[in-house]
């Protein structure tokens, strides 16, 4: 009966004694964390050096611009800035370069027409000097190669007409004044002639005789008031 009472606590103190396995399993405390350090990352590998690339190749040089284009593009430049003598000149020298040019023509009879009309339109508002300079370089460019065989809104024969009568009207303004003993007025109207008109000999003469007789008043000592 004693040795029955014994055994559970014999018992007990076994399983609790240090080294009995048993359902030790369920105290055992949890493994220690590992103090090992991480591995290092594995190095990036080494850009790769970039492609070479050519520089580009170097342009092709412009070709000379001929004398020809040249003169037409001056021309050009004269003719949109009104400076219609100019142009004509110009590009009377483009198709003496380079005969039948055909940007040049054009621009030559453009400009022919610009050159007449702007004579009309001084003439409207009276300035006579303009209106004769204008058409009388009319009338030279209608004479010149280039316009030959060509057609425009007039003729030489009309444009000479014009210019005739602008200068019979001036020859008229100076005699008017000559009569009337202004002759430095007479003298003036008829210079104006010759500033379109340089070889017009009537004109010419009329200033040396109105000039010498000019002179001469000049020499006559005023008369004394009575």
């Amino acid at each position: 009966m004693r040795n029955r009472l014994l055994f559970p606590g014999i018992l007990l103190l076994a399983l609790a004694a240090p080294g009995v396995t048993g359902c030790a399993w369920r105290h055992a405390p949890p493994p220690e964390a590992s103090t090992a350090p991480p591995p290092a990352p594995a190095p990036e590998p080494a850009p790769a050096p970039p492609a070479f690339v050519p520089p580009p190749p170097a342009p092709a040089p412009a070709p000379p611009v001929s004398a020809a284009d040249k003169a037409y593009a001056d021309g050009m430049t004269a003719l949109q800035e009104g400076g219609y003598e100019r142009a004509l000149e110009q590009f009377a020298v483009a198709l003496r370069e380079k005969p039948g040019h055909p940007e040049a023509s054009k621009g030559f009879d453009e400009a022919l027409v610009a050159l007449k009309k702007s004579g009309d339109a001084a003439s409207a508002q009276g300035k006579t000097e303009e209106t004769g300079k204008r058409w009388m370089g009319t009338l030279r460019y209608l004479n010149h190669p280039a316009a030959k065989g060509r057609t425009y809104p007039f003729t030489r024969a009309e444009v000479q007409g014009q210019v005739d009568r602008l200068t019979a009207a001036q020859m008229e303004k100076g005699l008017l004044n000559y009569r009337k003993g202004d002759i430095q007025a007479a003298i003036a109207a008829w210079k104006l002639i010759l500033a379109y008109d340089p070889e017009n000999e009537e004109a010419a003469r009329s200033i040396r005789t109105a000039s010498t007789q000019l002179e001469n008043l000049k020499k006559i000592p005023p008369s004394n008031p009575p």
